[in-house]
């Protein structure tokens, strides 16, 4: 037992040494340098906040149409004697240009026919006028009653009437005949024929479809929405006036080229789609060969950038820029970023317009941080606004 006590007392002394030896170690022991850590910048494209005027533009894409469109349609019935070599699908014809002949030779029978009406009707009326005169000479010298008077009279009036209705007649007759050449309306081009040489046409039976060139319309879906930045009067009726027209310009690519073509808003169809809230903006395009440019083709489709009203005091920037869809990132005066709420007028292109929430010579953050805190540091590199 008491040997027992020996060895614990042995082994507590040894064990308080054994601290004791350890902290005089600890206390004398040389105290490590102290680094303070430094705060990382991050760098950060920028570009600062310059406030313009700007000129808003609406997009949008249609289909070139025929301003003026008709259907060529024979008034005179007959066989078909003739056809010109424009009257083929894509073919160029002048105005008043004749396309088509009818056989005219029943419409000649009838126009000599009422001209012989008109010269036996012209013979009655002379006669019946020698014979009125004749007979108010007899009654002013009384060899002969007033019933004899009138029925000279009658006979003479009659005889006008005649003479009128022949020369209408004759009149009708030589309008037929003209009719059997079809001339061209306007100049333009054909977009269809029904009819070929030798076949029999009916008056009212169409024989081909033709359209103006001188001018094209395309007409353009616009949202309701976006017609603020045309500044376009609502209800305006009629065509617009060229001062308040809105140039737009018509691009397209076709055959591994790009064309381009100006034209000018002209007028909004009447009715808006209830279901899209389209309104169909109408431009029109002078169609007449411009040096190298070629007329705009019928049917080819094409992008649209319609010229709108000019603003004040906007800030452009690219879409990068926003965050949060309403906040961009400002970089204050120690170079840190500070979220920042604006007012997002519309997206134009690869850009935003701010209309408020930002001062000239601020600088905006362009780059796509993805973890931001708000009052973090950054080395901001200023970039060339020009660049893309």
């Amino acid at each position: 037992m008491r040997s027992v006590l020996i060895k614990g007392a042995l082994t507590v002394s040894v064990i308080f040494s054994a601290l004791i030896v350890a902290y005089g170690l600890l206390a004398t022991a040389p105290q490590p340098e102290q680094v303070e850590r430094e705060e990382v910048a991050t760098a950060i494209r920028v570009l600062p906040v310059k406030k313009q005027a700007i000129r808003l533009e609406v997009l949008s894409q249609g289909s070139a149409l025929p301003r003026i469109q008709s259907e060529l349609i024979p008034e005179v019935t007959g066989r078909v004697k003739w056809m010109s070599s424009k009257l083929v699908a894509g073919g160029y014809f002048e105005k008043d240009e004749i396309l088509l002949s009818i056989d005219d030779r029943d419409y000649r029978s009838a126009v000599g026919r009422s001209q012989a009406s008109v010269t036996r009707a012209k013979a009655e009326d002379e006669h019946a006028r020698f014979e009125l005169k004749r007979m108010q000479e007899l009654v002013k010298n009384e060899l002969t009653s007033q019933a004899s008077l009138e029925n000279a009279l009658r006979s003479q009036r009659i005889a006008e009437a005649a003479l009128l209705e022949a020369r209408i007649a004759l009149e009708q007759a030589q309008r037929d005949l003209w009719r059997t050449d079809i001339r061209a309306p306007y100049e333009g081009l054909v977009r269809s024929e029904q009819v070929d040489l030798g076949q029999f046409v009916s008056r009212g039976q169409p024989v081909a479809s033709i359209y103006a060139s001188d001018s094209v319309e395309v007409r353009l879906p616009v949202a309701d929405n976006q017609l603020a930045y045309l500044d376009l009067p609502l209800g305006y009726r009629g065509e617009l006036s060229a001062e308040i027209s809105p140039l737009v310009i018509l691009s397209t690519t076709y055959g591994g080229r790009g064309y381009e073509w100006r034209g000018k808003l002209v007028r909004t169809e009447a009715e808006i789609d209830s279901k899209s809230r389209m309104v169909k903006a109408v431009v029109r395009v002078n169609n007449q060969n411009d040096g190298d440019q070629p007329p705009l083709p019928i049917g080819l489709f094409v992008s649209a950038s319609i010229k709108g009203r000019s603003v004040d005091n906007i800030v452009s920037l690219p879409r990068a820029a926003l965050r949060n869809q309403n906040q961009v990132l400002v970089i204050d005066a120690d170079n840190r970023l500070r979220y920042r709420p604006v007012d997002v007028m519309r997206f134009e292109k690869d850009n935003v317009i701010i209309s408020a929430g930002l001062e000239n010579g601020e600088i905006v953050n362009i780059s796509p941080i993805q973890t931001v805190i708000d009052g973090m540091r950054v080395k901001p590199i200023l970039v060339d606004p020009e660049t893309p």
